[in-house]
């Protein structure tokens, strides 16, 4: 009799911010890497991803994960701190769900299950997503930053000279998994230096 190791496990929120590509993007590495993905989406997610990535979106990103749970379901197996998970990443992460973790209003799943992973000390990567911003979004990405939050907004690394919008989606995808640190998954190549090849 075996021993099997515990399964990865990480959430996938999706709220309805500008890039929408990018979770399933992060969908595609997890499931790559056989990570158990638990995916929340918000309905203005739903609509985003409806909009930006054709009416097929949701489907095809549920294909790619283990479960998806109801934004209204606070009862899930997210909502617990006993439900081990490496970390959470809400991408792309609206302002509106900034303020909300801000606040500890755990109004819907996607803030109760951040807030969870704050309280239990893991990862919590959010794509903030909103331009220009006022004070009001500042003072929001510092508090959840001072919670331990990691502000991760979905920035183009232009130095890489990236030949496709798709491109560009693939790094931002893999710069917020790779903010999670998991055991056994391939992170992104190391900047050598000036004049080094991207």
């Amino acid at each position: 009799m075996t021993n099997a190791p515990p399964p990865i496990r990480v959430v996938l929120a999706v709220t309805g911010a500008s890039g929408a590509a990018i979770p399933l993007a992060i969908a595609t590495r997890l499931a790559a890497a056989r990570v158990e993905t638990h995916l929340v989406v918000t309905r203005a997610g739903e609509r985003t991803l409806a909009h930006e990535c054709g009416p097929d979106a949701l489907a095809r990103l549920e294909a790619l994960v283990a479960h998806r749970h109801a934004v209204d379901d606070i009862g899930a197996a997210i909502a617990s701190g006993s439900f081990a998970t490496a970390g959470m990443i809400v991408a792309p992460c609206s302002m509106r769900v900034v303020g909300a973790i801000a606040a500890c209003l755990a109004d819907d799943l996607v803030v109760r299950a951040a807030d969870v992973h704050l309280k239990e000390r893991r990862p919590l990567v959010l794509m903030a997503r909103e331009t220009p911003l006022h004070l009001g979004h500042l003072r929001a990405m510092t508090a959840v930053t001072e919670y331990g939050a990691i502000v991760c907004p979905p920035v183009p690394a232009f130095y890489r000279r990236p030949v496709s919008v798709e491109e560009m989606i693939d790094h931002l995808a893999a710069r917020a998994v790779d903010c999670l640190r998991l055991p056994g998954l391939a992170r992104l190549p190391e900047w050598t230096g000036d004049g080094a090849a991207p």
